[in-house]
């Protein structure tokens, strides 16, 4: 664990059914005139804006709509639409949707100015300034983007998903509500509830683990693991949805006092050649990387076990309870329906050197998983998916 740590946070956070009524109250308390609505339009077709801009209007502020976010974006299609934010003259973003759309929203909130674009910060995060104030409303329960200061995009050249990071991209404001995710397809509440999954128990076991992000991550794996599947198979559990809202976000809050592990790290390069979605690839990898990180991290586990497991679980030693919380994961993510075979997606055998030198080169993740992960060690993970 880290001896010295920090916790940066949005600076407000509302929660719960009708807490989307609070947009024009926001609103009324921001600068400016004009305001960018970043979505997609899965979310437009949804009808899930439809009350957002009934209040963006009870507000008084004029609005434009920039919904041509495509799911997993390169950093040159988000350049694309930072452009266009630019070009309107907007004051203030408000981001609808899932991780992709909050992540662009992001970019653009340190991005209205022509001293760098997204390319720039690819190479230099720390470029990165506020100009433009945020409110993020997640229409998954997944990605904890509204909570992070990152914004994960793809490189096609290096056919892989790169993260900028930088504080200045935390949002000013966040709003969850249940109603919100409350019609989401169950494959995507699925994927997006399981990369939230990935969150809590990555950062637990993380190198950069401390008592901030231990706070976090254990709430939000008890949220998770106790509400997942009830929330993706029964829509009208509003109280299991905002349960997962809450936990997604305090998944996102430990990813900022901590850090993803190698689950993460292998993950990028499937979304980033083979485009698996993000939740999908980490679910894939969720129950194989912890099960070879288990030697190194049993106590973690176990002490995950004694937050998780329910007055019926009878684990007594280190070794059972940190088993019990492998099998969990793995339990979930089939019990959703997830695809656990690569081959699902076109990757073959031939692909694997590849894939573990793209794995292998993301060292910003792989240097906080508690075990070592050699290019073997991640060949003979990949393998064991195909």
């Amino acid at each position: 664990m880290l001896n010295q740590y920090s916790l940066k946070l949005p600076k407000a956070v509302y929660s719960g059914d009708g807490a989307l009524n609070l947009i024009t109250s926001i609103l009324e308390g921001e600068k400016g005139k004009k305001t960018a609505v970043f979505t997609d339009q899965g979310i437009e077709k949804a009808g899930l804006l439809k009350e957002p801009l009934e209040l963006i209007k009870a507000s008084g502020k004029e609005y434009i709509l920039l919904n041509e976010i495509p799911p997993e974006p390169t950093c040159d299609e988000a350049q694309k639409v930072i452009d266009l934010f630019k070009a309107s003259g907007a004051e203030f973003i408000i981001a609808i949707g899932g991780g992709s759309v909050m992540d662009i929203a992001k970019l653009a909130s340190v991005s209205a100015t022509d001293r760098y674009g997204v390319r720039e910060l690819l190479d230099n995060p720390g470029l990165a300034e506020k100009c433009v104030n945020t409110l993020m409303i997640p229409t998954t329960a997944g990605t904890g983007a509204e909570a992070t200061p990152n914004s994960i995009v793809a490189v096609p050249e290096k056919q892989l998903k790169v993260g900028i990071v930088n504080a200045a991209m935390i949002a000013d404001h966040v709003i969850l509500d249940g109603n919100m995710i409350k019609k989401l397809p169950i494959h995507i509440a699925a994927s997006t509830g399981v990369d939230a999954l990935a969150h809590a128990i990555e950062c637990f076991t993380s190198k950069k683990a401390n008592l901030f992000s231990d706070t976090f991550a254990l709430a939000a794996l008890d949220l998770i693991i106790n509400n997942i599947q009830a929330s993706c198979h029964n829509p009208d559990d509003m109280q299991a949805k905002n349960a997962m809202l809450t936990g997604a976000f305090y998944g996102g809050v430990a990813i900022t006092a901590s850090g993803t592990t190698a689950v993460h790290a292998l993950s990028y390069p499937l979304g980033g050649k083979y485009h698996i979605p993000h939740g999908t690839a980490n679910a894939m990898l969720l129950a194989p990387v912890m099960r070879f990180n288990e030697p190194a991290c049993r106590e973690r586990l176990a002490q995950a076990y004694d937050r998780v497991a329910r007055e019926h679980e009878t684990a007594a030693s280190s070794e059972e309870k940190s088993r019990w919380i492998i099998n969990k994961l793995e339990e979930i993510v089939e019990n959703l329906g997830i695809p656990s075979s690569l081959k699902d997606y076109g990757v073959k055998p031939d692909d694997l050197d590849e894939l573990v030198l793209a794995g292998m080169g993301v060292q910003r993740l792989l240097v906080n998983n508690m075990r070592e992960v050699s290019p073997q060690d991640a060949r003979e993970i990949y393998q064991g998916l195909l």
